[in-house]
């Protein structure tokens, strides 16, 4: 798919202002750029960014509610979904304060030289998650391309409190990830195919309690 239908297909879906798409032009010039030193995202990708990565990223913004105040992203990487969230709920004109949680400080360094390029007010957080102080109070969760399902669901459990929505984007393994963790865990979810790609879902998750 050409970059031209692949960001005429965003525009349709997200209807987003002329604006919005030179940011996430800007945003996609810097990613090809800096992948040639900084791996942050696969190769295969990288003609592909508008929907493998910002169409991908985006399909969860209109389940995430007026009275979501506050939303997290575990392992950002290069901002997904977390910073392209952000570009989109700034175009809503959404209050939605964003954090981004990364550990490499290389990723952590481009993150923030995109949100000043693009003048967002995105918090980043220079921590392993796993190793992070503090309980995590975010309204929404976010999940992308981080760790497998089931230490996902653990690391909520230890360390969240107070969420109401938990996105996790599940790729091929999707299924299998879920029906193990259903032994281990009771979880309320909805499910939804990805935007991008029949094998891949996203899952809502409302509540979730140990078994």
């Amino acid at each position: 798919m050409c970059k031209s239908i692949e960001i005429d297909t965003f525009n349709r879906i997200f209807q987003v202002s002329r604006e919005t798409i030179t940011s996430l032009t800007k945003y996609e010039n810097e990613l090809i750029s800096s992948n040639k030193v900084l791996n942050l995202i696969g190769k295969s990708t990288i003609k592909q960014i508008w929907t493998r990565h910002f169409l991908d990223s985006a399909q969860v913004i209109d389940f995430i509610g007026k009275n979501d105040k506050t939303l997290i992203d575990l392992g950002s990487g290069a901002g997904f979904p977390g910073l392209v969230l952000a570009i989109i709920a700034k175009d809503r004109k959404n209050n939605l304060k964003i954090k981004l949680i990364e550990k490499s400080p290389k990723k952590v360094n481009f993150l923030k030289k995109i949100i000043s390029e693009l003048h967002l007010d995105v918090e980043v957080i220079d921590k392993n998650i796993f190793e992070y102080p503090k309980k995590i109070s975010e309204d929404i969760i976010v999940s992308r391309a981080f760790k497998p399902f089931e230490n996902i669901l653990q690391l909520i459990h230890n360390q969240a409190e107070n969420w109401k929505k938990i996105f996790v984007f599940l790729g091929k393994t999707g299924k299998t990830e879920l029906l193990q963790a259903s032994k281990i865990w009771d979880i309320e979810y909805k499910q939804r195919v990805s935007l991008t790609s029949n094998d891949s879902t996203v899952i809502e998750i409302n509540r979730i309690k140990k078994k």
